[in-house]
C-alpha cells in the first residue's frame, strides 16, 4: 500500500477550515482518484510540535492508494479540479509525499 501525505505548513497567519476540508474536499478527492487505486483518505490536525512547539503542520491529510503511481496518474487528470479548491479552505501551499508503507 503506498500513502499520500500532503501537509499544510503551519505558517504565520494560516487560515484552515477543517470542516470544509473533510466533508467537502477529501469527498472530492474521494471521488477524482477513486478510479486510479484510491483506497481511502484521512486527516490528522495538528496541535503540537512537543516541549511545548506549535505544530510544524496545521492539518496532514493522508491518501493511500493500492498503487505506487496511483496519485500521480490520478492528479493528471484531476489536478485542475483539486487544486482549484484548496483556496476555499486554506492559504498556505501544501507540501506532498508519497510513502511505501512498511510494516
Amino acid at each position: 500500500m503506498f500513502k499520500v501525505s500532503v501537509m499544510y505548513p503551519n505558517e504565520e497567519g494560516v487560515q484552515f477550515d477543517f470542516e470544509y476540508y473533510r466533508n467537502t474536499h477529501l469527498k472530492l478527492v474521494e471521488e477524482q482518484l477513486k478510479p486510479f487505486g484510491l483506497l481511502k483518505t484521512g486527516m490528522d490536525k495538528g496541535i503540537s510540535g512537543g516541549a511545548g512547539q506549535p505544530a510544524p503542520y496545521v492539518c496532514v491529510g493522508h491518501l493511500y492508494f493500492d498503487r505506487a503511481d496511483g496519485y500521480d496518474e490520478g492528479v493528471k487528470t484531476a489536478g485542475t479540479v483539486l487544486r482549484a479548491d484548496i483556496p476555499n479552505f486554506t492559504n498556505v501551499t501544501p507540501i506532498r509525499q508519497i510513502s511505501e508503507i512498511v510494516e
